[in-house]
């Protein structure tokens, strides 16, 4: 059954890899980086589908999910968000990285190269998305046709907010001077994450029975650290913004309308 599973987790996270490289390709055809508003409404909106879906796509079925078995909640969805909330602490302490529009490093000292750092940072963001694509198209796969288009619905959210993360570091590389294939080939990069720590997760889940909750509340807890630590601040830009505000608000209720509307 686990080869299952895998082939549907690789195909849900290709999805959405695929996204990512798609707007990455953006860069052979606009020569302008993203304007600041435009950045800011691309985070938010990432923002806003990554909360809903943490919550309609991962909590909440891995809550359904105990609940059927007559098991306890508390700690398997409480223990698994915390976990997956310390997981990206350490990885944003320990792994050096650079956001778009900054000129500060984060993470341990490094020798990387601005351009590797970038594609760090949203290869950051990635790592949850991933995690939760692969482990919702993994259960899909054990559950049956049912629970498909849940999957679906949660790989079309984070795919729509993966096409302009591509977009978001090939375009300012590009306008920072960097060639047309190796700003494509950055955000291409960084999307590629996603495919790996899907699977990644799929395998460890399914090696032990009953892990399937945890991993589903450790990438809901990832993902809201992202969101929480990166996203919002950078879409507010250190000040108030309604711009940001209405767009997260968007995000989140496009992704909370295709989980509804398809699972």
């Amino acid at each position: 059954m686990l080869g299952k599973e895998l082939i549907f987790a690789l195909i849900g996270t290709g999805a959405t890899c695929l996204a990512t490289v798609l707007g990455a390709a953006l860069v052979f055809i606009f020569k302008k980086d993203m304007s600041p508003k435009t950045g800011q409404i691309f985070l938010g909106f990432a923002a806003g589908v990554m909360t809903a879906a943490a919550v309609f796509s991962l909590l909440l079925p891995a809550m359904d999910e105990l609940e059927a078995e007559g098991k306890s909640v508390f700690l398997p969805v409480g223990g698994g968000f915390v976990l997956g909330a310390l997981f990206l602490f350490v990885l944003d302490r320990v792994l050096p990285h650079m956001h778009i529009g900054s000129d500060e490093a984060e993470g341990l000292p490094s020798h990387f190269k601005k351009t590797t750092m970038l594609v760090f940072a949203v290869t950051l963001h990635n790592i949850p998305e991933g995690m939760a694509v692969g482990l919702a198209f993994a259960a899909a796969a054990n559950a049956g046709a049912g629970a498909l288009p849940a999957a679906i619905a949660l790989a079309a959210g984070m795919a729509l907010q993966n096409f302009p993360e591509g977009a978001a570091v090939s375009l300012p590389l590009r306008s920072g001077g960097t060639g047309k294939g190796k700003a494509f080939l950055c955000g291409a990069l960084s999307g590629i994450v996603e495919p790996v720590f899907g699977i990644l997760a799929v395998l460890i889940a399914g090696s032990v029975s009953g892990l399937m909750p945890w991993f589903l509340s450790f990438a809901a807890g990832a993902m809201v650290y992202v969101v929480v630590e990166e996203l919002i601040p950078e879409a507010h830009l250190g000040q108030h913004s309604h711009i940001g505000t209405a767009s997260v608000l968007v995000g989140f209720f496009v992704m909370m309308m295709l989980d509804v509307m398809l699972g």
